[in-house]
């Protein structure tokens, strides 16, 4: 059946023909709500309630934006409602959980558990960088984050994001200048693949932790990103790092499991959980 053909159904009241429309784009959803959330459990409540919303709220919706910028749009405003309520996360988050994880043999343990006996427990450094990504941009201020997760990560157009978060053409664009320019200081300043007094070399000290008969440096220098470190501009750079990440969804990756622990230990330095 036609994508129109389900659509009039679902706004009679089928619900199954708006399951078929929502498996579409469900699994990119669920994906944008973690990196904004840095929780599988949040995403997949808000992906619940914003699959709730949109069908209940069918008869409203207008077609001159798609049904996926449209679902886009009130699960934004969910994970916006839940994000005002946290803290912003700070630049040094990783610097801070490490520091946690070393002082307490309990938390080294279970991600250790994590790692050996899980399916998705594997460590490559290029999911890390992902990792990395996520929390770096939760830097920003929430919508400045939105909109450059949809743009340079989920390749949403400019008049998409204007209508997912109610802003003009000049805002959604100055928002992704600031935001670009802020992370591309932010890693310049911290990372140690793109800059050698970076201070941040999480990367391949986890790799050295998880695989330890690994050569970190020949790990390292699979990594475009590492490679290019000394040719490449701050702004390519960046965009780099954009390309390798938005191949990964960091909910079916292989090691999944593995970085989602390392980021609630994130998340318990800013006081989001209290433990593992």
């Amino acid at each position: 059946m036609k994508d129109h053909e389900l659509l009039k159904k679902a706004i009679a009241g089928d619900i199954h023909a708006f399951q078929a429309l929502f498996a579409q784009f469900q699994d990119q959803l669920k994906s944008y709500l973690f990196r904004l959330m840095a929780s599988r459990a949040d995403a997949e409540d808000l992906a619940h309630d914003a699959f709730i919303k949109a069908f209940s709220n069918l008869p409203s919706f207008k077609r001159g934006a798609s049904l996926k910028t449209w679902v886009f749009q009130i699960a934004t405003n969910l994970a916006y409602n839940e994000l005002k309520k946290r803290k912003r996360w700070v630049s040094n988050v990783k610097t801070q959980a490490k520091e946690m994880v070393m002082t307490h043999p309990s938390l080294q343990h279970e991600i250790q558990k994590v790692n050996t006996l899980s399916e998705y427990g594997k460590f490559e450094m290029r999911e890390h960088i992902d990792t990395c990504f996520t929390c770096m941009a939760k830097n920003l201020p929430i919508e400045t984050q939105v909109v450059i997760i949809l743009k340079d990560i989920y390749d949403f157009s400019v008049k998409e994001i204007m209508t997912i978060i109610k802003r003009s053409e000049g805002q959604v664009k100055y928002a992704l200048q600031l935001g670009r320019k802020t992370l591309t200081e932010i890693f310049e300043k911290r990372c140690a693949l793109v800059n050698k007094k970076g201070v941040c070399n999480q990367c391949s000290e986890l790799n050295g932790w998880f695989n330890p008969k690994q050569n970190q440096q020949a790990e390292k220098m699979k990594l475009q990103l590492h490679r290019d470190a000394k040719k490449a501009n701050k702004k390519a750079l960046f965009q780099l790092r954009l390309d390798l990440i938005k191949h990964i969804d960091p909910l079916r990756s292989e090691g999944n499991e593995l970085q989602e622990t390392l980021l609630n230990c994130n998340r318990m330095v800013m006081g989001e959980i209290a433990g593992l």
